[in-house]
């Protein structure tokens, strides 16, 4: 597979804290050096537990963000039971991996909060899943995950971390031409989930 297809531009974090997580992405969608859009949406809430931040191709983040919500919400519509933020990143990293032939091009973190509390895992397009307190993504990746390494620590707050996840995609849009126009970030803690947009 030729991974350097996913490189379309979008630069997306997420971070772990002990209240809950934070995923964020700039809204860019690019194709080479041409700009498709600016209000590209590349952090989806979905239920109101968990939330995906890819990088990728659009069409294949959104398609994906789809799925994974009707098979969660199918799954819980026939148990009657909350789905655990593992049980719904191995779900999402099988539905990858039965695809693996024909891949959706799109790099993924999956987060949420459930009885365990906080969750954040970072998947390939043939469902690898790696669980990490912090991540970076994409085109812009290399120099977000720098600027969080440096500046991470697990006592953080939730809106400390929403600003280290702002500070570093910052930082990837000031190196990156193909990420920009603005960041989007979703908090997922006990209390629920909060959608803020950042200009840049």
């Amino acid at each position: 597979m030729d991974y350097e297809r996913l490189r379309t531009g979008a630069t997306a974090v997420g971070i772990k804290v002990a209240d809950g997580i934070v995923l964020a992405a700039e809204k860019r969608v690019s194709y080479g050096g041409y700009i498709l859009s600016k209000a590209g949406k590349k952090v989806f809430k979905i239920k109101d537990r968990f939330g995906m931040a890819c990088a990728g191709l659009f069409a294949d983040m959104q398609t994906l963000s789809r799925l994974i919500s009707a098979e969660i919400s199918y799954y819980e519509v026939s148990t009657g039971k909350p789905m655990s933020v593992k049980s719904a990143a191995r779900l999402l990293a099988v539905v990858l991996y039965s695809y693996k032939n024909f891949p959706f091009l799109s790099e993924i973190l999956f987060g949420g909060i459930d009885e365990e509390g906080p969750h954040l895992f970072v998947m390939d397009p043939v469902g690898s899943l790696i669980e990490d307190d912090y991540a970076a993504l994409g085109t812009g990746g290399a120099v977000a995950i720098g600027i969080i390494e440096g500046r991470y620590r697990s006592d953080l707050s939730l809106n400390e971390a929403e600003k280290l996840a702002v500070e570093a995609i910052k930082a990837a849009i000031s190196r990156d031409a193909v990420s920009g126009d603005g960041i989007d970030t979703l908090a997922i803690s006990k209390e629920g989930p909060a959608e803020k947009f950042y200009p840049v």
